[in-house]
């Protein structure tokens, strides 16, 4: 056929007739620098020298398939015979109209080439023949879809009892993919976690990282956890009735474990996120400061400055009076007075802080940001001086008209934490509820010191509850 079609034109330029270029290609006219070239004229119908029309050029081997192989799985693969000293083939293969993609084998090719197309392995050799087998994939079953936060989405498959995997995609297109066997794990990208747990549950957040300096943490639900160092790697414990619990140190990127409710993921660099699943406030893990020594200020009073859980220079005065009884004075970064509890009016409902034990040797002091199911963070009074008691115990507290009497209903079920070296002494962990809350304006409380940011009161009963 192509020497036909040679043929055709020779005759025709002996005979005179002209041959016109063809037109370029859309878009070619648009090169730098150059000028639109004319639109072609229509060319003169090629004719042999005795004047009859020559032979239309045919469609060659190349341009048709030799044959169409109908595949497992709703694939087709149309097959070409292509070369002419050195013959191979290739393979286009189809599914529902749309091209997945091409294999060639012989000639100056492989003898066989083969790839996945749809859970499918198809493989065309050097002769054109082309199959299909299904392929094993470690993808198991999709249970489930689920966007995030920043719009990733996350295909998650069950793969066993306790095996789950997530593709993640953006867009479209794969951006990773995070597989819980039998532990958790996590992915991280630009601030934002995604946690895989391996019964196939997930948890998603932004932000919360803490700084890879060494030392103590506390969590918004009161855990403390202790970050260290050891032979180039960072791990965390937990501390837990002042002491700890044993470190667990990072392998590969990161790491996940869960304190309590805390989920808490570890980067190879040792900073770290936390995230308490049900809590209405979520914060960065806060550096615990040590509280300075008790001081004496009078025969039988004593008093203790305590970091307060309100933001970054917040302090709490805690003073144990023989005969006036505790009294707790919160102040902020500037010395400002927000709140006072005491004997008289042992719960401040309108902030956050409360007196338990006010008529007892050994009266503790609690203090939250949240009211709810939010917990007290726990902090004993400074003991009294020996020789100071009298009895065994102080006078009973004054009733107070807007709380009751009533100030130790709530210990049921207190979990004690009592951190050692670089934790305020006697601080404990404990669950205790009201309705109200002091929330951050803006960022948060974390953030509070840094942005210069108030609080609001988010609600308050006309009754405390206590």
């Amino acid at each position: 056929m192509r020497t036909a079609l040679r043929t055709a034109i020779a005759t025709a330029l002996v005979a005179g007739v002209a041959i016109t270029a063809p037109a370029l290609a859309a878009g070619a006219a648009f090169a730098a620098g150059t000028t639109p070239a004319p639109k072609a004229t229509a060319a003169a119908p090629a004719v042999t020298a005795d004047g009859a029309p020559a032979a239309a050029p045919a469609v060659t081997a190349e341009d048709a398939p030799v044959r169409t192989v109908q595949l497992a799985g709703g694939l087709s693969a149309k097959v070409y015979a292509k070369g002419d000293q050195h013959p191979y083939y290739t393979a286009t293969v189809v599914r529902d109209g749309h091209v997945l993609g091409e294999l060639k084998a012989g000639g100056g090719y492989a003898q066989q080439d083969t790839e996945v197309f749809a859970g499918h392995s198809v493989t065309l050799n050097s002769e054109g023949e082309v199959t299909a087998t299904a392929v094993d994939t470690p993808k198991g079953t999709l249970v489930r879809t689920e966007t995030l936060l920043t719009g990733t989405v996350a295909k998650i498959y069950k793969v066993n009892q306790l095996d789950y995997r997530a593709e993640l995609f953006r867009q479209g297109s794969p951006v990773g993919v995070v597989e819980a066997n039998s532990r958790s794990t996590a992915g991280q990208d630009n601030g934002e976690f995604f946690v895989l747990n391996q019964d196939g549950t997930t948890h998603n957040w932004i932000g919360n990282i803490a700084p890879n300096t060494p030392g103590l943490y506390r969590l918004v639900d009161g855990t403390v956890l202790q970050l260290a160092k050891k032979d180039g790697r960072f791990g965390l414990q937990l501390i837990e009735n002042g002491k700890g619990r044993g470190y667990t140190y990072v392998n590969g990127a990161r790491a996940v474990w869960t304190f309590g409710k805390a989920v808490v993921v570890l980067e190879s660099d040792g900073q770290f996120a936390a995230y308490v699943p049900g809590y209405r406030y979520q914060a960065a893990p806060k550096p615990v400061v040590e509280a300075p020594a008790p001081v004496a200020t009078g025969e039988c009073t004593v008093q203790q400055v305590v970091p307060s859980v309100f933001g970054l220079g917040w302090t709490v005065a805690l003073t144990n009076d023989l005969e006036k009884g505790p009294k707790a004075v919160l102040t902020d970064e500037q010395g400002e007075v927000r709140g006072t509890a005491d004997r008289a009016h042992p719960f401040d409902s309108a902030v956050g802080l409360k007196i338990e034990g006010a008529g007892t040797l050994a009266p503790r002091f609690g203090q939250r940001t949240q009211g709810g199911d939010t917990p007290f963070r726990w902090t004993s009074f400074p003991a009294l001086p020996k020789g100071c008691e009298k009895d065994g115990s102080t006078a009973s507290p004054t009733p107070s008209a807007t709380t009751g009497t009533n100030v130790t209903a709530n210990n049921a079920g207190q979990t004690s934490v009592v951190p050692k070296g670089g934790v305020a002494a006697g601080a404990e962990l404990g669950a205790s509820d009201d309705s109200t809350a002091l929330v951050a304006a803006g960022a948060g409380a974390a953030s509070l010191a840094a942005a210069g940011l108030g609080f609001m009161v988010l609600r308050r009963r006309a009754s405390a509850r206590v």
